[in-house]
């Protein structure tokens, strides 16, 4: 780590509390792999992404949700229980926990991704939350993890076996636009982007043909969700 590198750990771990022995590890987690790419490119020596360590905190997010679900609902089926699971470690759900600890903020990312709005995509964020997640594992093992975020996946996971939608800013932004313009908001495919190899779908969402938000994202599906979601917060911001 250089000296901002460092600056931005620490500020990390005195907002969340999270603090690591190994400040390494969090550095790591942290380090989207377009930001690892720029700068082994510019010279730098074995500068890691988090994509190892998003490999095994995929492998502990899943025991750790499996554990909740086998504790809380023993009288449960197994096809309920496998429901849930899938449904407590989607991205979707990941990517809510990233926001309201901010976790976006203290990203490494490369030029290409910082422009094109990664900071807040849910993918990048659910990914480096499973990354935080085994590092969290490797610093200070598994009842750490447990002793973090157990109270909230409890909260999603109580919602998902109610039979509850988790938040979906498709269907809350169409019943606000429907209700004001009698007209459903249309989603339009406007380009594609290459970033560090990868096709980003750029997606405008639409009302009477006026553009109210923009998305990116991996997939159509993806940048549909992420313009939805900036047009929603966009229109309650203005109705306050």
């Amino acid at each position: 780590m250089n000296e901002s590198e460092r600056k931005i750990v620490e500020e990390f771990q005195k907002k969340t509390g999270i603090n690591f022995k190994n400040e390494e590890l969090l550095f790591r987690a942290l380090c989207h792999s377009s930001y690892a790419n720029e700068q082994n490119q510019a010279g730098r020596k074995n500068v890691e992404s988090n994509e190892k360590l998003e490999f095994l905190g995929d492998a502990v997010l899943e025991l750790f949700v499996c554990e909740i679900l086998y504790k809380k609902y023993p009288e449960a089926e197994v096809g309920d229980l496998a429901r849930a699971k899938s449904a407590a470690a989607s991205e979707e759900v990941l990517a809510m926990v990233s926001r309201k600890m901010n976790l976006g903020k203290f990203l490494f990312l490369g030029k290409g991704e910082e422009k094109t709005g990664g900071r807040d995509r849910d993918s990048i964020l659910a990914d480096a939350f499973e990354a935080l997640l085994a590092a969290i594992y490797l610093d200070q093992g598994y009842e750490k993890i447990k002793e973090l975020f157990e109270q909230e996946f409890e909260f999603y996971i109580e919602k998902i076996m109610r039979g509850e939608m988790l938040f979906d800013y498709k269907t809350a932004l169409q019943e606000i636009v429907q209700s004001e313009h009698k007209v459903p908001p249309e989603y339009v495919l406007v380009r594609t982007e290459k970033n560090d190899g990868d096709r980003i779908f750029v997606v405008e969402v639409r009302v009477d043909g006026k553009s109210i938000a923009m998305g990116r994202g991996r997939t159509k599906k993806e940048a549909e969700k992420e313009a939805a979601r900036i047009a929603y917060e966009k229109l309650l911001k203005e109705r306050s």
